[in-house]
Order: C-alpha cells, then sequence, then structure tokens
C-alpha cells in the first residue's frame, strides 16, 4: 500500500463492461518517486486533492465487489497528512 494524492480524475467514454460504475482517478505518491504518477479505482468517494491509501496487484482485488481488471485501487481517504520525515 501507498499514501498519495489524487490530481485529477479519468474520464472514459467507452471502457470494459467489468468497469463500469468505476470511478478513476490519477494518483501522485507522496513518498519516493513523487513524478510517477499512476491511475487507481475508487469506489469510495476520493475527490481532488485529498491524501488517500491505495492497494495494488491480488490485494486490490480483494477490494472489489466484483471481478475486474483492475490492479491499483483506493481504499482509503485520509484525514490527516502523517508526520513521516518531517522534524
Amino acid at each position: 500500500m501507498i499514501i498519495g494524492k489524487v490530481i485529477s480524475k479519468v474520464v472514459s467514454t467507452r471502457k470494459h463492461e467489468s468497469l463500469q460504475g468505476h470511478k478513476f482517478l490519477v494518483i501522485q505518491p507522496c513518498y519516493g518517486k513523487s513524478d510517477e504518477y499512476f491511475v487507481a479505482a475508487d469506489n469510495i468517494g476520493a475527490g481532488e486533492g485529498e491524501l488517500v491509501l491505495v492497494t495494488f496487484g491480488d490485494a486490490a482485488q480483494h477490494a472489489l465487489t466484483r471481478q475486474a481488471p483492475i490492479d491499483a485501487i483506493v481504499v482509503g481517504i485520509i484525514d490527516q497528512e502523517p508526520n513521516i520525515g518531517k522534524n
């Protein structure tokens, strides 16, 4: 899992039928290589500018209510930024 910031949403007029109903967000990791953005599914209602907790791979499938080709999903919205590496 990683902590990331929601940068924007992805708008798609056509997608695989198993992806219908999923919202997709562009996420910027907060720690490590923060210039490498990725797309994550979101079923909990995260919005732009929010910090989120994202899980990947097989663990992402456990967060889905139905099977879909998703390898990253938002599993939490962070209320308070962690104090990591700050003095």
